[in-house]
């Protein structure tokens, strides 16, 4: 039997030159550096323009339009994207194709933001000349406040000068980063002056497992006669039928006023089995005060919840009455487990 063929390119553990993980280290330590800058100038300079930013981006009738090209043009989609899945209508218009018909894209209620670290990029040329004529608002996000597009601006954000993370100082690393989290800060600031919540959240993320996680307990729950619900005073002889006929592996005791009081699982039953159990009242056998779950719990905090306590089944409970019950199989067929 003859030995696989080795691949010459993998080494043994031990193989490996530690002048990589010297490499990778030096460039989060300049990353880390520029961010530490970024909210330097969070701080001072950048404050008020920020500010002004978000004024303007939440009181516009129109989008906001982001543009760039090469690395600025890839965060100035990702910021967009953003923008646009946190309640601020937003898309990308890349600066080439702006001069060949996407200007058409951008109307007066608009406001762009435009991305370009030296603030000299050609490309921008036309789409600023457009914003300029039409009166569009527009915003540089830049770190040069001398350079023709912050010139042409109505709001610059000017970003910290920063060492690049790339040795030659050429590849666009540590401003790459710098302009990915100052449109992650905008963000931020935009969707909580907004007042934006998990349920606005829910509307733009259906799809996945984080739409899945986002579905509330009425959602998922079963209720009405699904419920399997007994008085207090009920015989373990009905009450054991009832747990077996719906299912669930538990059983929900509720009081006169319909109150939940307690919960009977398959563990109650086994404590109870050489007690007389069918003589006794499901009042006698349950476990009082049952952990429950509200109706507008997300999905995501139910599961977290049966797996802390190592339980399958939650009742859902509003004032106290039960509106219906969830089995983590209902977590796993919604897609959020």
């Amino acid at each position: 039997m003859t030995n696989p063929v080795q691949n010459p390119h993998l080494h043994d553990d031990t193989d490996l030159p530690m002048e990589y993980l010297v490499s990778a280290e030096r460039a989060l330590e300049t990353e880390m550096a520029g961010l530490s800058a970024l909210r330097a100038a969070l701080k001072d300079g950048l404050a008020v323009p920020f500010q002004k930013t978000c004024d303007l981006i939440q009181n516009i009738f129109g989008r906001v339009i982001v543009s760039g090209i090469g690395k600025s043009g890839h965060i100035g989609t990702k910021i967009a994207a953003s923008l646009a899945s946190t309640g601020t209508p937003a898309f990308f218009v890349h600066a080439t194709e702006a001069s060949h018909g996407d200007l058409g894209m951008i109307t007066k209620d608009d406001v762009v933001l435009a991305l370009s670290w030296s603030g000299e990029t050609q490309e921008l040329a036309s789409l600023v000349a457009y914003t300029r004529r039409f009166k569009v608002p527009l915003i540089a996000l830049t770190s040069r406040a001398d350079s023709t597009l912050a010139k042409a601006s109505d709001i610059v954000l000017k970003l910290p000068s920063v060492a690049e993370a790339c040795p030659h100082g050429l590849a666009p690393t540590t401003s790459a980063l710098v302009q990915l989290a100052i449109g992650d800060a905008l963000t931020v600031a935009i969707l909580e002056g907004r007042g934006f919540t998990v349920q606005d959240y829910k509307v733009f993320h259906p799809g996945g497992r984080l739409g899945a996680s986002l579905k509330s307990a009425k959602d998922i729950m079963h209720g009405g006669d699904a419920m399997p619900l007994v008085p207090a005073t009920t015989l373990m002889s009905e009450g054991i039928l009832v747990m077996s006929q719906k299912s669930f592996g538990v059983l929900g005791v509720v009081d006169e006023l319909n109150q939940l009081v307690g919960v009977i699982t398959d563990g109650d039953l086994r404590r109870h089995v050489t007690t007389n159990l069918l003589e006794k009242t499901a009042g006698e056998i349950m476990t009082k005060s049952p952990k429950t779950v509200a109706p507008s719990a997300l999905s995501a905090s139910v599961l977290e919840l049966l797996n802390s306590l190592k339980i399958t089944t939650v009742f859902v409970v509003e004032d106290g009455r039960p509106q219906g019950i969830i089995h983590m199989h209902d977590l796993l067929r919604a897609g959020a487990a």
